[in-house]
C-alpha cells in the first residue's frame, strides 16, 4: 500500500512540474505581447524576437506531454482481478473459458491494490484451520454449570446474582436464542450476559445500540461505493467467525430499546423463527464478487446457530416499547434487585461446545416435560384467559412454557416456580394492553382464579403482576 500511495506522489509531481512550465511559458509568452503592444507594433528587438518563438514553440509541446503523461499513466494502472478470473489463474479470458457475453454488465472490481472489499472477513479466512483444533470441556451437567457460573461471576468478577437467576438466564437460552433482560439500571442486566462470555472462555460482543438504528445495515455494516469496501462492523466480524466455529457466542444490544427493536432487527427475528438452521442465510450485500469471502453465498451468510442475542431493556422516557412480535420470539427474564453478596469459589474458566450445550438442554426438555397435571391447568388458564380477557397462549407459547419449565427443572429449580415466571411474562403480560379500568375489575377474580388452580400463594410473579397492573390506574 505505502508503495502504491509513493508511485502516485511521484506522478503527481510530474504532472505539477509540466503544468509550471507551462504556466511559466504563457506567462512570458503574455508579457512579450504586452511589449509588443507597447512599441504600437514596432519590431521587436532581435533577442526577444527568439524568446518568443521558443515560448510558441515550447507551449504547444508541454500541452503534448502533459497529455501524453496522463495518458501513460492510465495504460500503466493494473485492473484488479476477481478471485477465480483468468488474469490470476494465470491464462487469458479465452483460455479460461471465454470473454464475457456482449451485453453482459462487467464486475466490480475493489480498488487499485486491494484484492477484496471484505477485509475483515477475509482474515478469517486466512485463520479458518484454526477453529478446527478448538478444545472443550464438555464434561459437566446443567446444574453444575449453573453453579460453576454463579461462583465464577462472584468469585472473579465481583457480581452477584441468585441461584433462581441463573437457572431461569440458562432456562432462556435453551428455549430462544433471542432473550430480553429487563429491570432497574444496576441490577446487572449486561453484566450477566458479560460474565457467562467470560465464564466460557469466549467473551461476549456489546453492541451499544443507538437512538437513530432503522434497519439492518446499521448491525452488519454497509458498502462504501467511494472506497469500494465494505464497512464491516464487529457483529459481522463475530458472526462470520461463528460459522467456523463450535463454540457459545454471545452477542450483548446493550440499551435495545433506545431505537424500535422491530425495525433494525426485524430480519434476524424472522430468520430465528425458521427450524431448520441450515436456511437462516442474512443478505449482506446484493451482488456477489468472485473475490467475497469463502463463506459467502450469492451475497449471503448464515446466521449461526452457536450465536444467542442478549438485549437489555430499560423502560423510562428516552426508550421505545417493545412489541409483541418481539416478546413473543424472545425469552424474557426480570432483574429487579441486587443478589446480597456471598462467599463463593473461583472455578476455572469452562469452554463448552454449542453442541454439547444443545445435547444438555434437549436431554432435559425430554426428560422433565410438564406433567399432565400441569396441561389441564393450563389448558383451564387458557380457557379462562380466552374468555374472560380475550387473552389466548397460542402454540409457540405453550411451546416455549413446555420447554422452559423442562429446562429450569432439570438445573435444580422447582418446575411450579418456572410455570409462575414464564406465565407472568409471556401471558399475563398481554393484559397490559388492556383497559386498566377493565383488569381492575378483573384482577381480585383473577387472582383468586390462580390460587385455586395452582394453590393458594404457590404463584407469586403472577399475583404480583395482576396487582401493579391494578395499580396503574
Amino acid at each position: 500500500m505505502r508503495k502504491m500511495q509513493f508511485k502516485k506522489g511521484k506522478i503527481e509531481k510530474k504532472y505539477l512540474v509540466v503544468l509550471a512550465a507551462f504556466v511559466a511559458a504563457a506567462v512570458l509568452l503574455g508579457t512579450a505581447a504586452g511589449i509588443l503592444v507597447g512599441r504600437g507594433g514596432g519590431n521587436l528587438p532581435a533577442w526577444l524576437t527568439v524568446i518568443v518563438i521558443i515560448l510558441l514553440v515550447a507551449l504547444p509541446l508541454l500541452v503534448l506531454a502533459l497529455l501524453f503523461a496522463v495518458a501513460g499513466e492510465k495504460r500503466a494502472e493494473p485492473s484488479a482481478a476477481p478471485r477465480g478470473s483468468a488474469a490470476e489463474n494465470g491464462g487469458t479470458a479465452s483460455e479460461g473459458g471465454g470473454a464475457a457475453a456482449e451485453g453482459e454488465t462487467a464486475e466490480p472490481v475493489p480498488a487499485k491494490g486491494q484484492k477484496t472489499r471484505f477485509d475483515g472477513l477475509t482474515r478469517i479466512d486466512g485463520r479458518r484451520e484454526a477453529f478446527g483444533r478448538e478444545q472443550f470441556d464438555d464434561d459437566v451437567t446443567l446444574p453444575a454449570l449453573c453453579r460453576e457460573f454463579r461462583n465464577f461471576a462472584a468469585g472473579c468478577l465481583g457480581l452477584y446474582y441468585e441461584e433462581s437467576d441463573i437457572r431461569r438466564f440458562v432456562a432462556g437460552l435453551a428455549v430462544s436464542h433471542i432473550m430480553i433482560l429487563q429491570g432497574m439500571s444496576g441490577t446487572g442486566k449486561t453484566s450477566l450476559a458479560y460474565a457467562f462470555g467470560e465464564y466460557l472462555g469466549n467473551p461476549s460482543t456489546v453492541i451499544p445500540v443507538q437512538p437513530m438504528w432503522k434497519e439492518r445495515t446499521d448491525l452488519i455494516g454497509y458498502y462504501n461505493e467511494f472506497t469500494r469496501r465494505f464497512n464491516e462492523t464487529d457483529l459481522l466480524k463475530k458472526m462470520y467467525e461463528a460459522n467456523y466455529s463450535r463454540k457459545i457466542y454471545i452477542t450483548v444490544l446493550d440499551e435495545m430499546n433506545i431505537a424500535r427493536v422491530e425495525y433494525y432487527f426485524a430480519e434476524f427475528l424472522s430468520l430465528l423463527e425458521l427450524p431448520d438452521a441450515d436456511k437462516r442465510n442474512l443478505a449482506v450485500v446484493s451482488d456477489e464478487w468472485r473475490s467475497d469471502p469463502l463463506q459467502f453465498d450469492d451475497g449471503h451468510i448464515r446466521l449461526p446457530a452457536n450465536m444467542w442475542f442478549i438485549g437489555t431493556a430499560n423502560n423510562d422516557d428516552s426508550t421505545f416499547a417493545i412489541s409483541d412480535k418481539v416478546y413473543d420470539r424472545a425469552m424474557v427474564m426480570e432483574l429487579e434487585r441486587k443478589a446480597e453478596p456471598f462467599a463463593a469459589e473461583r472455578p476455572a474458566r469452562r469452554c463448552i461446545s454449542a453442541q454439547r450445550f444443545a445435547e444438555l438442554t434437549g436431554y432435559a426438555k425430554r426428560d422433565y416435560g410438564l406433567t399432565e397435571r400441569d396441561l389441564r391447568r393450563l389448558k383451564r388458564l387458557d380457557a379462562y384467559l380466552t374468555d374472560k380477557c380475550r387473552v389466548t397462549f397460542g402454540n409457540r407459547i405453550m411451546k416455549q412454557i413446555s420447554e422452559y419449565v423442562a429446562v429450569y427443572a432439570a438445573c435444580g429449580g422447582d418446575a411450579l416456580e418456572a410455570l409462575d415466571d414464564i406465565l407472568a411474562k409471556k401471558v399475563l403480560r398481554k393484559l397490559s394492553m388492556q383497559n386498566p379500568v377493565f383488569i381492575k375489575n378483573i384482577g381480585g377474580d383473577l387472582c383468586k382464579f390462580l390460587d385455586g388452580l395452582f394453590g393458594e400463594e404457590n404463584m407469586p410473579l403472577c399475583r404480583d403482576f395482576v396487582r401493579r397492573l391494578e395499580q396503574m390506574i
